[in-house]
């Protein structure tokens, strides 16, 4: 597999973007990868493998970058410790949807400029604080986006203008939506609201909820569960072999 750091321009700045793509000959559906709100580190790069491994271009954006170096945080602390949880809260803010899809556009202007890669039909993941920008991409790239997953992600449905639900109603590809069961960043309120939107806009959708806390799928998460992770690599998998091949 082939792993690099890719520095790219966008509107706001320079956005430090790891790819991987598999070493064998042809060309490669791409994946666009949205981090959780811990930022890109050692778990996440690991995920991003086992999905190139299975035969796809994988691009890991660091959603964090119009803000200045920091800390790295430590799965365990990052939301017990008050000073951490607002370090990081002060982090997460700086990502709302409309720069999440700038984000998304420069990263769709590079695998299109990638000869190992297939652009035509891109498949997006992301987990905790980025299943929002996973699902708006969809509706915000119809004609680009043909899967779009968020596992245990947080906010998907609220009253905000920019909630991610009414880009994902504009979606043409199909979405799944695996959710943690007592999750307080996505109650059954937001649920039926995402729920609603989706099929009244006819959009191709599943949800799923998982019997796991918020944050079951990334393995340096203290809520991590591995049955539940097993599910998640399954159903993720599937909806990507049967939509971007």
């Amino acid at each position: 597999m082939t792993e690099s750091t890719i520095e790219l321009p966008t509107a706001d700045g320079v956005m430090a973007t790891r790819a991987f793509v598999p070493d064998t000959a042809g060309r490669f559906p791409a994946v666009i990868f949205y981090m959780d709100g811990l930022g890109v580190r050692d778990a996440l790069v690991q995920m991003a493998r086992r999905i190139a491994s299975a035969g796809y271009g994988v691009v890991l954006p660091n959603l964090f970058y119009r803000s200045r170096p920091h800390a790295p945080f430590h799965g365990p602390t990052a939301f017990s410790d008050p000073a951490e949880r607002e370090r990081l809260m002060a982090l997460i803010k700086e990502v709302t949807p409309a720069r999440a899809m700038t984000d998304t556009a420069a990263v769709l202007a590079w695998i299109d400029a990638q000869p190992a890669l297939q652009g035509a039909r891109v498949g997006t993941v992301g987990y905790c604080m980025g299943g929002g920008p996973a699902l708006g991409a969809a509706g915000a790239f119809p004609g680009r986006v043909a899967a779009a997953a968020s596992y245990h992600g947080g906010r998907l449905a609220t009253d905000a203008a920019d909630s991610p639900h009414l880009l994902a109603a504009r979606a043409k590809g199909r979405l799944y939506i695996g959710y943690a069961e007592n999750d307080s960043s996505f109650p059954d309120t937001q649920r039926q609201k995402l729920e609603d939107a989706l099929t009244q806009a006819r959009v191709s959708y599943a949800i799923e909820r998982y019997h796991a806390a918020h944050g079951f799928a990334v393995p340096d998460l203290p809520p991590y569960d591995e049955e539940a992770a097993r599910r998640h690599w399954d159903t993720l998998l599937d909806l990507f072999a049967t939509t971007l091949r």
